[in-house]
């Protein structure tokens, strides 16, 4: 069916006169008569009658038309919005790690919607239990638009760039005999029981590559995904772990202890799918996060 034929087809049966909406379509009138000729060919049925020298609908011409201006309606609106997308509107998909959640993310997407007041932007914010190998698929499999996680090896269609960074620290409980030292090594942390992040966690391997790196060891007494979690497992004297320094561990009954000679820390990266078409607002969002970053802010 024609969309032409159909727009031809919603004012003349608003006009009912075959002079006047071929003025307003500015076409012929044989033209707009071949096109309403076409369509109830198609349709097998009459839509219009003649009344005096106008036109108007006949019953099914009445029950067609209500369904051609919903349909005209909704492509006018579907236009309207692709156009303002193009323009830099719409909604962003975004993925982060929870512990970004606190300061971090809710700072960096206020000062770009402050920045792009002109623009009609809205977030649509997920944290996908914490875990960065779901963000990075998310992305992959374009279920999510851009974000911030852990580096994930063997991913070739996703872009990595580094924006920020958190120092790594021994948690422990108040009545730990750790708690006493505000520095410690990380030799030190060996005959104690730890929280350790799960494996399918990005941080995992960041820890354990500290360890071989410090020729030591742990003994794990549980596995846990999420960072916030563990922070409360510790507080609680479940055990200490090693963690990022993150904004909870200041409100939770523990004991926050940095690590001597270590300078390894946890990385965060702009994730994007390097071979999916990003809308200009996604765009627009990716170049505000890089240009207000950087890879050795230190966030908590």
């Amino acid at each position: 069916m024609n969309l032409q034929h159909l727009k031809y087809f919603d004012v003349l049966a608003n006009e009912q006169h075959y002079t006047r909406s071929s003025k307003i379509l500015n076409v012929t009138q044989p033209s707009l008569s071949n096109a309403i000729s076409s369509l109830e060919s198609e349709l097998g049925i009459t839509l219009f009658e003649k009344k005096g020298r106008n036109v108007v609908l006949t019953k099914p011409g009445m029950i067609f038309h209500d369904y051609v201006k919903k349909t005209l309606q909704t492509l006018d609106t579907g236009i309207e919005t692709v156009e303002k997308i193009s323009r830099g509107s719409g909604f962003i998909s975004f993925a982060f790690l929870p512990v970004l959640g606190t300061t971090y993310v809710p700072n960096l997407t206020r000062l770009f919607l402050a920045a792009n007041q002109n623009q009609q932007i809205q977030f649509d914010f997920h944290t996908s239990d914490g875990v960065s190998k779901r963000i990075v698929e998310g992305v992959r499999n374009m279920k999510y638009d851009i974000g911030i996680c852990s580096y994930i090896p063997n991913e070739p269609s996703i872009e990595f760039l580094p924006v920020a960074s958190q120092e790594l620290v021994v948690i422990a409980p108040l009545d730990h005999p750790l708690a006493k030292f505000d520095e410690i090594y990380l030799e030190q942390t060996q005959p104690f029981e730890q929280i350790v992040f799960s494996k399918n966690s990005g941080l995992r391997d960041i820890v354990d590559e500290l360890f071989q790196k410090n020729n030591s060891t742990y003994k794990i007494g549980y596995e846990v995904t999420v960072d916030q979690v563990i922070a409360g497992l510790v507080s609680q004297g479940f055990g200490i772990a090693v963690v990022p320094n993150m904004y909870i561990l200041k409100h939770l009954p523990l004991k926050t202890i940095h690590l001597k000679n270590i300078t390894r820390s946890r990385s965060f990266y702009l994730v994007t799918n390097k071979e999916a078409y990003l809308t200009p607002a996604v765009i627009n969002f990716k170049e505000f996060v890089l240009a207000h970053s950087s890879p050795d802010e230190i966030v908590y």
